[in-house]
């Protein structure tokens, strides 16, 4: 099998990557090891920012987004049982974020891919990336229990932290920087109208809180909890009753409860691969980085990647220059450390640590007293927020 392009993995990375190569004319082959179904049901991120956003909308895969997608113009903090909302387009100059989760995005991407792009192979399972260094990379992956070899004049891995594309940088040009936290988050699915119409993300002594929602009917919320914590271990009264302590104000807001029909707990680390490019293999997404989900950059991070990897293509193409090529790395580190420094910045101003002292309580007091009351520190969250540039 041959092709221009072969992207190991289908997440909405790869999928999109696929999406911006055919509307700029270039054959690609998406290998991706788990189903469809699996896809379009792994629950992953819910905020788009508006590059995000608009990239979508520009790749012809918008409609649905806009039609069932929340826009919203802020979020909420709440801190020593007050609430302060940060408004994003008096800060930003019009910008927003929406609340669109990931597996809606994939079944867009998936059903243009089917109908207009190039291949797209599930349960193709990759097992290497082989001769990246050279002008003819190749992805090995075993396909319906065959073994077969994709030839290719570019890889991107997109797939994943697990994933076999970044074994394929040699381990002695490759650094990693890396941060683990040790709390998780317990997020809970429950059928129960959102109690706020806008994101609110709780500091409380006793632990992080963040309200979200998956639709106008679906609630998504989360608990800090400590670090090895089992969901199972936490019985749904439980659950709301630590959320209502957590969200609690002096102005009469009430938590609305309902059935909870998921449970899980994420663990909370940020990670960095460099480079992100070896020879012809490109690295994007979760494959070179990862986010803390505190400040929602995990998905828009790897679409910032594939823009910048479909735009150095196209110019080469055009131009005969590979100069945005041979800078992608260096292009994306940029979005990618500012990214990693907004989510290090929310994380630690939210999430009080398990030996935290008073002093450090009351410092992070502080730093939110100072977004309250600061439109320059106000507005460096909204711009962080909103998204960082993919120019």
């Amino acid at each position: 099998m041959r092709t221009t392009v072969g992207i190991v993995g289908a997440g909405p990375a790869g999928l999109l990557l696929a999406r911006l190569l055919h509307n700029a004319g270039v054959d690609s082959v998406v290998l991706e090891s788990r189903d469809r179904a699996y896809v379009e049901q792994r629950q992953r991120a819910g905020i788009l920012e508006q590059g995000t956003v608009d990239v979508l909308r520009a790749a012809g895969a918008g409609e649905r987004m806009d039609r069932e997608g929340l826009q919203h113009d802020g979020i909420e903090l709440r801190f020593d049982r007050r609430r302060h909302r940060v408004d994003f387009p008096a800060l930003t100059g019009g910008r927003s974020v929406t609340v669109y989760a990931q597996t809606e995005v994939c079944k867009d991407l998936i059903a243009l891919q089917l109908k207009e792009g190039g291949p797209l192979l599930f349960e193709a399972e990759a097992l290497a990336v082989e001769d990246a260094d050279t002008d003819r990379p190749r992805v090995r992956f075993r396909h319906q229990g065959v073994e077969d070899v994709l030839e290719c004049d570019y890889v991107v891995g997109c797939d994943g932290f697990w994933g076999v594309a970044r074994k394929a940088v040699p381990a002695e040009l490759s650094r990693t920087f890396e941060r683990s936290y040790p709390f998780g988050w317990l997020g809970v699915l429950a059928d129960v109208p959102p109690s706020h119409d806008e994101l609110v993300y709780a500091r409380h002594d006793r632990g992080f809180a963040l309200l979200s929602m998956r639709s106008p009917t679906v609630s998504r919320l989360y608990l800090q909890v400590p670090e090895g914590t089992d969901a199972e271990s936490w019985s749904d009264e439980e659950i709301w009753d630590e959320l209502e302590r957590r969200f609690a104000t002096d102005d009469g807001w009430r938590l609305e409860r309902g059935p909870i029909t998921q449970k899980s707990v994420t663990p909370m680390r940020s990670y960095v691969h460099e480079p992100m490019r070896h020879g012809r293999l490109f690295l994007a997404g979760d494959a070179a980085h990862i986010v803390p989900p505190t400040g929602a950059k995990g998905l828009n991070l790897a679409v910032g990647d594939v823009v910048t990897f479909a735009r150095a293509l196209t110019s080469l193409r055009e131009t005969g220059s590979s100069a945005l090529l041979d800078a992608y790395s260096a292009t994306c580190l940029r979005r990618v450390w500012q990214a990693e420094r907004f989510s290090y910045d929310m994380t630690t101003l939210l999430h009080p640590a398990p030996d935290a002292d008073p002093f450090e309580g009351r410092l992070q007091l502080a730093r939110l007293e100072r977004i309250a009351s600061s439109r320059a520190a106000e507005t460096d969250l909204a711009e962080g927020y909103t998204g960082f540039s993919f120019e």
